[in-house]
Parts: C-alpha cells; structure tokens; sequence
C-alpha cells in the first residue's frame, strides 16, 4: 500500500500529523511482527497472500475500480505495479522468516534510499551515501559473523528492489488511475501472484477461521490502518518532515521484533541500523518532494 501519496514543501510540523506518521509506521511494523507468527502455520507466502487478498477486497469495495475507460499503457503500469507489489511483499516476508525484522527492514530499504539518492543532484547527497553504505556493510558484517540466513539477506534486498520498482510505478499509476481505483486494481494483481505459492504453503489454513482473522488485523495493521493515517497526516506535514519521520522505519522494525518476537541485535547491528536511518533522514532533510514508499 502507498506509504507516501504526495506531500507540502518545508514548513512547520503539526504534533498530531507527527504522531500520525509514527502511528502509521509503528502500525506496518507490528503488523509486520504479528505475520511472523502466523508462518509455521500459513508459511510466509500463505500470510503474504492473506494480507494482499483482505487489503484487495478493502480498497476494491471502497474504491470500485474498473478496467473500462483505460487504454492498454494503463492498464499494463497498473499491472506491473501490482506484480511488484505482490513480489515485494511476498520476498519480504519471506526474507522475515530467516532473519531478524529490523535487519530486514534495513535492507530492505536500501530500494526506496537509492530512488531518492538517485533523483538528487546534490552534491553534499554524497554524504548519505557514504553513510548508507556504512551502514549495510556493517550489517553484512555482523550478519556473516553471527551466521544470519544469506538467502533471507538477498531476499530483503529484492525486496527493496522491488519497493524501489513499485515507487516508480505509483507515480505513473497514480496519474493513469482516478484516486486510488488504481492501487485497487494492482492490490488484485499483487493478490494474484502470490496465490499460487501462498495457497501451496497454507493450504487449508487458509479457511481456518482463526487464522483468517489473524490475516485481516495483519491487512489492517500493515496496510489499510497506516495508509488511513499517512494520507490524513499529508494534508498537514511538510515533506521533508514526512521523510524524516519515515526514516524511522528500520529502527521501529527493530523495536517491534524485540517486543514481539524477542529478536534482540547486537551493538553492531544497532549501529548499523543507526546509520541506515541517518542516511535516509539525510535525503529527506534536503529534499523538496518525497516519493511514494511501502512496507
């Protein structure tokens, strides 16, 4: 779901966006933490697939997208913009279940940090650069002596390959698509993709009532709740407020999965992670606009 839809130049913050955007964040990573539990009996594809496929009926009834009226260059970014999105979600949770979520996260976000980087021309951006870079080679150095999962690293990074895919796409799908009936439609694509896979993990868990209700608060925590949240605190925050607030991903992701999970990181890791923020607060300190991102 779209973490950012458009945002003001620099201005003040107001408390009560601020706390929005906080809200919104702690919200995807709780959520994010609460899934986790759900995978020795859904497996990561299985929750994936009921987070997508609760968040799709969500935005199809509130939203009634529709196909007519839109030539086949739309309908093939709405399409993309959905295979992204369901391939992000679908690697990061399964990144999640090999290593510890504030690593992930922070890997994770080198995607959407390089989109930034790579749209300024900012000299001094070469600072968050270097910074970033310190800080993911201090996580690939603590990950190799603590043995975490290299197939949960790689699967992280895809992921944040594709958030940076899907921040390309939401741009162009936004001005295709009236509101957000074209997030609708990519949610049924995102859906769609992860069927197969989430269907063979989970099998008949998946009508389990229980664990259906579990997928809903993982579709209302990691996506309808957050993006309620973010899109109100638009209307009031400026944008480079907005991006600093969102920096704080990976350090709340480090805090869900310490309080729900029990993973705890090593100083080096906490370092790391600390540096990965500084980069992505850096960028968006100096930047006019910030892009749209997810979790």
């Amino acid at each position: 779901m779209a973490r950012v839809i458009g945002a003001r130049g620099a201005g003040r913050a107001d408390p009560a966006a601020v706390a929005m955007v906080v809200g919104a964040a702690g919200s995807v990573q709780f959520g994010a933490a609460f899934a986790v539990t759900l995978f020795d009996r859904l497996g990561p594809a299985g929750a994936t697939l009921m987070r997508l496929g609760f968040a799709a009926l969500i935005l199809v009834a509130l939203w009634r997208p529709t196909t007519r009226g839109h030539g086949r260059g739309a309908l093939t970014v709405a399409a993309a913009f959905g295979l992204s999105l369901g391939l992000m979600n679908w690697s990061f949770y399964e990144a999640l279940a090999r290593i510890p979520l504030g690593v992930a996260v922070s890997f994770e976000f080198v995607g959407p940090l390089s989109v930034a980087l790579l749209k300024s021309r900012k000299p001094r951006d070469v600072l968050w650069v270097l910074l970033a870079g310190a800080g993911i080679a201090l996580l690939g150095d603590a990950a190799a002596q603590e043995n975490l999962d290299p197939v949960g690293i790689l699967l992280a990074l895809f992921a944040g390959a594709c958030w940076a895919a899907y921040i390309l796409l939401s741009a162009r799908t936004g001005a295709a698509f009236a509101g957000g009936s074209g997030l609708a439609l990519a949610m049924v694509v995102a859906t769609l993709v992860v069927i197969p896979a989430g269907a063979g993990q989970a099998s008949a868990a998946l009508l389990a009532p229980a664990l259906l209700l579990s997928g809903l608060v993982v579709a209302l925590a990691s996506s309808v709740i957050p993006y309620s949240l973010e899109l109100e605190a638009l209307r009031r925050l400026p944008a480079n407020v907005f991006g600093v607030l969102l920096s704080l991903d990976p350090a709340i992701a480090a805090l869900a999965g310490f309080a729900l999970l029990r993973q705890t990181l090593s100083v080096q890791q906490i370092l790391a992670i600390t540096l990965v923020v500084a980069a992505s607060a850096g960028v968006a300190m100096a930047a006019r606009e910030v892009a749209p991102i997810d979790a």
